[in-house]
């Protein structure tokens, strides 16, 4: 018999822990997952795993200037957004976000629920743009601010 680790997340843990969750400036945003990284204690890594219903989208279009990013799909199709190019991926495939990135969203058409696995670096502070929005969050530490751009492309 196994003997739990705090250094091993479950399948059966990340379904009963998962939360649904959704970007507030997105109507169209609609995720359930969990941050598997912090449940065992990773801090400079972060590893998500994310499922996103038919019909929804991921996040917001976003780029980040300090963070790289990295999303590797599980299962279902997704539309990936990438510098206002669309690119249909599926299971297996890997997309990565050096920095300073291209804005990108995923987006999943249907008819099957989308799963992947989204990860990056949780550096002390970041600045990402939201180029469709107008708008630019900049965080150090614990502190966000958001401010206009007036570039809504």
């Amino acid at each position: 018999m196994d003997k739990p680790s705090l250094n091993i997340v479950r399948a059966a843990d990340i379904a009963a822990h998962s939360q649904e969750f959704a970007h507030p400036w997105n109507p169209a945003s609609q995720m359930i997952g969990m941050q598997v990284s912090r449940s065992v204690g990773l801090k400079r890594a972060a590893v998500n795993f994310i499922r996103v219903p038919a019909g929804r989208e991921s996040y917001v279009y976003h780029s980040h200037q300090h963070e790289e990013e990295w999303i590797y799909v599980l299962s279902g199709r997704a539309v990936a957004l990438i510098d206002d190019e669309e690119y249909e991926v599926g299971p297996g495939d890997f997309i990565g976000f050096p920095t300073p990135s291209v804005a990108h969203l995923l987006r999943n058409p249907g008819p099957d629920e989308l799963v992947y696995l989204i990860g990056g670096e949780n550096l002390p502070y970041d600045v990402a743009d939201f180029p469709k929005l107008g708008k630019r969050m900049i965080r150090t530490g614990k502190d966000v601010e958001v401010v206009e751009t007036g570039d809504n492309a």
